[in-house]
């Protein structure tokens, strides 16, 4: 198991973006949250097995049709042990 925070710099705020991560960490089994920052930017937490979390990223990299993701920023952060689920915070 592992943890990353991602920051995802690009047109990925109004365009349906956090829920299109939603579904695909959903589908993924992975667990943690995104939200968006003051920047226009998305953060995302992710968590789950390292596989799945590549999975992940490659999919959000390609995003949907609304979205552009110029740059991802990962960093490995500490496990959260009573996480069940992955959500949007507002």
């Amino acid at each position: 198991m592992n943890r990353y925070s991602i920051v995802i710099d690009g047109k990925v705020q109004g365009v349906g973006f956090r829920y299109f991560t939603q579904i695909t960490a959903l589908t993924l089994n992975l667990t943690g949250f995104c939200e968006n920052l003051m920047n226009g930017n998305v953060k995302i937490e992710v968590q789950g097995l390292e596989e799945d979390i590549h999975s992940f990223i490659s999919k959000i990299k390609t995003g949907n049709n609304f979205c552009r993701v110029d740059n991802i920023d990962l960093i490995n952060i500490p496990l959260i042990n009573d996480e069940h689920k992955y959500k949007i915070k507002y």
